[in-house]
């Protein structure tokens, strides 16, 4: 289906533009032939799954790719645990193609809204010290690339680009087709807990090394931080999910409504933000419960924020975060957002934030009708004196020059792109920033 580009924003309203077109193809073959007509006629494209990124890293002032069609099971194999997937199907239908083979995902972030190409391109990633993000699970892709042939990249053909493609961040090609290397689906036993803030930083490496799953969210304006330890249980381990009222008054009233009305009211109130943030942490945070390991994994946000997120080498957590928290308190600010701390294990992936290294991930978020430009600049100077990456699909300001200095394949994928994409075909302003022109 074509139609003449409306305005696109993202989920965010971060980024926003008018392409010339908008396509919605229902097939790989659909989109091969998307991609051969905007070249033709010297168009750019850029494919979109949920557009939750909050860089301009999607923006299609050419033809912009939906690929809400594009989504579904390809093929399952449940003794290997491979399954292919079409690159647009979203993460939350993931569980429900899985489950008649008795498979799961290894691991997942903490939202499912996103495509599970948007979701590895731009290297979304969970919590747990010996799990890497989304994109390791990948054991091969099938793109479209510039001149509009389909590209098999795997283990078999074409290897020595699977690091490299991975990662791609939308510049090498339009992905129709991911391969997953799946696990046999287990429960989650999970345990939320307030803890001092303090005494959650003396220990945390200890803690996550101990836990297959730990993260923790912190209140500015608090001393404590809520803590979410996860353990893995075989499949046939007896549920005790959360109930459902009690659930209910979790996420849908504390978590989304109460909390979306404070942080309207904030805006023009900011001294209400202290007390409400420590009221907060008295009242949420406190569980015990056992699930499917995607219910437990994931989290139903549905107030709109802005996010920067940045990867430290993992010893460089605490003394980043304790940056982070007298700058809050110095400049007097008043943060409505919690700050998240999450883990993830080294990997080989050219442009992952975990790559070649163990990696902590300090995330910062506004509310999305707050300008955070002041707060995330400051952090964001706290982070890189640390040694971070920042998530692709995150706000930053960093340009190809200081992204260069922080990934050592980083010239690597660049040779990928010059080779696959010369013309660049794929390319838009941000990816001119963040790859060099």
């Amino acid at each position: 289906m074509t139609r003449p580009g409306g305005t696109w924003r993202n989920w965010g309203r971060s980024a926003s533009v008018r392409p010339v077109r908008v396509e919605r193809p229902r097939s790989p073959e659909g989109v091969q032939r998307a991609v051969k007509a905007a070249a033709a006629q010297g168009l750019t494209v850029k494919a979109i799954g949920a557009g939750h990124s909050f860089t301009g890293i999607g923006v299609a002032p050419g033809v912009l790719l939906e690929l809400d069609d594009l989504q579904g099971l390809v093929s399952a194999d449940a003794a290997t645990g491979r399954v292919t997937l079409l690159a647009g199907t979203r993460l939350f239908n993931i569980p429900g193609l899985l489950r008649p083979y008795g498979l799961a995902m290894e691991n997942l972030g903490d939202i499912d809204r996103q495509s599970v190409s948007g979701a590895i391109s731009t290297g979304t990633h969970g919590t747990g010290t010996a799990f890497g993000g989304i994109a390791t699970q990948v054991r091969g892709l099938t793109l479209i690339t510039a001149d509009g042939e389909f590209l098999r990249i795997d283990e078999t053909h074409n290897s020595e680009m699977l690091p490299g493609a991975v990662v791609g961040l939308g510049a090498l090609g339009v992905v129709v087709e991911v391969t997953l290397q799946c696990v046999p689906a287990f429960v989650l036993h999970a345990v939320d807990a307030p803890a001092p803030l303090d005494a959650t930083l003396s220990t945390v490496h200890e803690q996550a090394a101990a836990a297959d799953h730990l993260e923790f969210y912190w209140h500015p304006h608090t001393d404590v931080a809520l803590t979410k330890t996860q353990t893995r249980m075989p499949e046939s381990t007896r549920r005790r999910p959360t109930p459902a009222l009690s659930h209910w008054i979790d996420e849908t009233v504390l978590t989304n409504g109460v909390f979306g009305a404070f942080c309207a009211i904030s805006r023009a109130v900011p001294a209400i933000i202290p007390p409400f943030n420590r009221l907060a942490v008295q009242l949420t945070g406190d569980g015990d419960y056992s699930d499917e390991s995607h219910r437990v994994l994931i989290h139903h946000r549905n107030v709109r924020f802005r996010e920067m997120e940045y990867a430290l080498p993992a010893e460089n957590l605490v003394p980043a975060f304790e940056e982070l928290r007298a700058l809050i308190s110095d400049q007097g600010w008043r943060i409505e957002f919690p700050v998240e701390v999450r883990f993830a294990a080294s990997d080989d992936l050219w442009l992952s934030t975990a790559s070649g290294r163990d990696s902590a991930y300090i995330a910062v978020h506004r509310y999305w009708r707050v300008d955070p430009r002041e707060y995330f600049r400051a952090v964001e100077q706290i982070m890189l004196r640390h040694g971070g990456r920042p998530h692709w699909g995150k706000l930053h300001s960093l340009t190809a020059e200081q992204l260069r200095e922080r990934y050592p394949r980083f010239d690597d994928f660049v040779a990928l792109r010059d080779r696959l994409d010369p013309d660049r075909v794929f390319g838009n302003r941000h990816l001119e920033r963040i790859l060099g022109a």
